[in-house]
């Protein structure tokens, strides 16, 4: 039997086909690595185990918990529930058992940031104020780091009131059917969050304070409700709320406060019939960003000066106006140092974006 010798370029072949193996088994492995146990590669734009990354900050509306936190109180009367709600201690979690507990409710004391005061419960939770002539169904009142979450209010003369409040949580509640606002920050109140609520239904007592949300107070009862000063309810955050069917504005932002959020809320003007926008600006260096709001009696987005230095330096960044009505999508007057970013949009609006040039 002869032998025969390999050439030069039958080498160059087995290698080529033994580095092609290779590159083959080091493939799956890779697969294997990455693949959770009985399913599928994850796929593309996923963190490794499947599930979409987090939203970086800003990207979105914060997302409001499923469920409450491990309960320390849990209450089932409305005695059990105002019992509870007179200064309890940093820590303490009040859960709301399903069920209708009538009455005003007055909550005061003060948590901590590690520590919040926590009351929370289910939609299937209601505080039932009795009708909507009956005082604020929820009062919370010379409070601080405070977390308000889940359930409902309803049939109030106000839904729910903060004074002297700060650094508090105002989160996930269904708020419907009350005589005046829904919600309303008043007297001092600064460095709170109201975010993820829906209010429909306000104004069923008096349609001319039927605003969904409130902030502050008209320089008019300063002296009833601040000893006759500004009431600075500054820096506080509204967003992600849904409001609709109000017979006033959707979010009324009075004088005297400023260096507010305002952000990824959804209006409605459906309804309204005593006021003329979803937005009325009268404080200073608030931020209107991405909201959307759709039929209005008249414009979209007001500002409005009520005092000297007032209703100035606020900025709209990224809303968009839905108007269906007969005004601007965006209704600065005096224009002062307001500023309305090109970012803005409008439509239906018979008198067109702003009244005054949008800035790129």
């Amino acid at each position: 039997m002869t032998s025969r010798r390999i050439t030069p370029g039958a080498w160059a072949a087995l290698a080529a086909v033994l580095a092609a193996l290779v590159i083959g088994v080091l493939a799956v492995m890779s697969i294997q690595d990455t693949t959770p146990q009985g399913g599928s590669p994850p796929p593309a734009g996923t963190d490794g185990t499947g599930d979409r990354p987090a939203p970086t900050a800003g990207a979105g509306v914060p997302a409001v918990p499923a469920d409450c936190p491990p309960a320390t109180v849990t209450v089932a009367t409305a005695a059990e529930l105002a019992a509870a709600l007179a200064a309890p201690a940093p820590g303490t979690v009040i859960h709301l058992a399903d069920g209708t507990y009538l009455g005003n409710f007055r909550a005061t004391g003060a948590g901590t940031a590690g520590q919040p005061i926590t009351l929370c419960g289910g939609p299937g939770a209601v505080l039932d104020g009795g009708g909507v002539e009956e005082g604020y169904v929820l009062h919370v009142e010379q409070a601080s780091y405070w977390v308000v979450q889940g359930f409902t209010v309803r049939n109030g003369q106000k839904g729910v009131m903060a004074d002297e409040t700060d650094h508090s949580v105002f989160q996930g509640l269904t708020i419907e059917n009350v005589g005046d606002e829904g919600i309303h920050l008043r007297k001092f109140s600064s460095d709170n969050k109201v975010t993820g609520n829906t209010i429909r239904g306000a104004g069923l007592r008096k349609p001319k304070f039927g605003e969904g949300i409130y902030i502050g107070t008209a320089e008019s009862n300063w002296c009833d409700v601040t000893s006759c000063e500004p009431d600075k309810s500054d820096r506080n955050e509204i967003r992600g709320n849904t409001v609709s069917n109000t017979t006033a504005e959707s979010v009324d932002i009075k004088e005297g406060t400023s260096a507010g959020v305002l952000a990824g809320n959804v209006f409605d003007g459906t309804g309204m019939t005593e006021a003329d926008s979803w937005v009325d600006v009268k404080g200073r260096g608030w931020q209107i960003e991405a909201n959307s709001g759709r039929n209005s009696p008249q414009d979209g987005f007001q500002t409005h000066e009520i005092i000297d230095g007032w209703g100035t330096d606020n900025v709209f960044r990224g809303n968009v106006a839905e108007v269906n009505g007969p005004g601007l999508g965006y209704s600065l007057k005096p224009a002062r140092d307001n500023i309305v970013d090109c970012s803005n949009t409008a439509s239906q609006a018979g008198q067109g974006l702003s009244n005054i040039t949008c800035t790129s």
